[in-house]
């Protein structure tokens, strides 16, 4: 991710001392992000494309908070409490921490208000793992934290939180984390943050200043997930979550910056564009695409369209019927992230060539990496579904004009894809 349109450096969506930025107009501090010398001295990273000045800032933490994350000061703090209350007639709690002064959830960072967004007045109970070095194979950025809210005893809503580096040599990522991160229910964060965000899922990638990216590699993010992905209603307990998800997403990944040693925060987002509502399909601009023609023998399983993203970090657009989608088409941007699919470019399936890039086809999903103005660019079609009016082959018969139409959206064209056998 680089530059101004990306902001795994560190340098979009971060601000230095005296910036503010808001969700739903309360108003945060925002420091800049920068890479401490020590941590310079550990890793060799593949050198910040764009490196400029970062500004260094004052800590976020509140002073109660600060004192309370030392264990030693929490107990003899709660002793103190446990006495006066006792002598006060008052019944104490068995716990070797302070539920208002100890740490924040999910590694000290998610604010009360983020937390009652999510989950009203409920109990909750924290599950938090310690950041380290994923054991399976020594990358580091590893860490987990789930939230659980409970109505009695039964559990009524679970908030999961992860930290790691995406993987693009050897293609685990490829699948499953776009299907639900890159989705077209997503949007883009905006104001220069590298992620998305929808009612069920948000991520945002940590800067490559602070974390370093190896070659082959794609971000380290910190994703969020909530309930089924991609269920949403476009109602609004959907803006609300949505809301929710992205000032915690948000909040997680500063906590992650501090954890790492590294200063500075990224900033809430000022707004987010409207939920992303299902259009009726033109047939002579497919996903809003000028020039982008529907089959004709399609027309009827591709009804409806849904656009996602809209740009940066990734635009996503799924056309179906009225119940899910039949296909979907990705145009992933940020140069960072286009690693994660890298693999489907060289892996198998048979080739496709074109006039700046060339890719594969492997059954119902073709990937087409482009060399553009900003870096390399990945077009990905995908068949969710068959289609009623017809049989498989819509990767195949997509992907020519898909890529033509949205290389000449982005400044890339004219960009000529040839399918195989044709």
């Amino acid at each position: 991710m680089n530059g101004e349109e990306s902001g795994v450096t560190g340098e979009g969506g971060v601000t230095g001392e005296g910036g503010a930025a808001a969700v739903d107009g309360e108003q945060t501090p925002v420091p800049r992000v920068e890479r401490t010398q020590e941590q310079d001295q550990e890793q060799s990273p593949r050198p910040d494309p764009s490196p400029k000045e970062l500004e260094p800032a004052p800590a976020r933490t509140p002073v109660l908070r600060r004192l309370f994350r030392s264990r030693t000061a929490r107990a003899v703090t709660a002793a103190g409490l446990v006495g006066a209350l006792l002598g006060a007639g008052a019944v104490a709690w068995r716990t070797d921490t302070l539920p208002l002064l100890g740490p924040a959830p999910c590694w000290d960072s998610l604010g009360d208000t983020t937390v009652s967004d999510l989950f009203g007045d409920r109990r909750t109970e924290v599950e938090e793992q310690s950041l380290h070095a994923n054991p399976r194979d020594g990358e580091p950025f590893y860490g987990q934290c789930r939230i659980t809210s409970y109505k009695d005893d039964s559990p009524r809503r679970q908030v999961t939180l992860r930290v790691h580096r995406l993987d693009g040599l050897r293609g685990t990522d490829a699948h499953e984390w776009p299907r639900e991160f890159l989705a077209a229910g997503m949007v883009s964060l905006g104001d220069g943050l590298p992620g998305m965000t929808s009612s069920s899922r948000a991520w945002l990638a940590l800067p490559q200043s602070c974390t370093g990216r190896a070659e082959f590699t794609g971000p380290t993010v910190v994703d969020i997930g909530m309930g089924q992905a991609g269920l949403d209603t476009g109602s609004e307990y959907d803006r609300e979550d949505r809301a929710a998800l992205t000032r915690a997403v948000v909040e997680a990944a500063n906590g992650v910056i501090r954890e790492f040693g590294c200063s500075g925060s990224y900033r809430i987002p000022r707004s987010l564009p409207s939920l992303v509502a299902r259009q009726n399909t033109k047939a002579d601009a497919l996903c809003g695409l000028k020039g982008f023609a529907v089959p004709a023998a399609h027309r009827t399983s591709l009804e409806h369209t849904r656009v996602g993203g809209a740009g940066r970090p990734a635009r996503v657009c799924e056309a179906g019927g009225t119940s899910k989608p039949v296909v979907r088409m990705t145009t992933v941007t940020d140069p960072a992230l286009t690693e994660i699919l890298a693999g489907g470019t060289h892996g198998t399936g048979l080739p496709v060539k074109g006039s700046k890039g060339f890719g594969r086809l492997d059954g119902s999903r073709a990937v087409y990496r482009a060399s553009c103005q900003t870096g390399p660019v990945v077009f990905m079609v995908e068949q969710l579904d068959a289609p009623t009016d017809g049989g498989p082959g819509l990767a195949r018969e997509l992907l020519p004009g898909f890529v033509a139409a949205e290389a000449e959206r982005i400044g890339c064209g004219p960009e000529k894809v040839t399918p195989p056998h044709a």
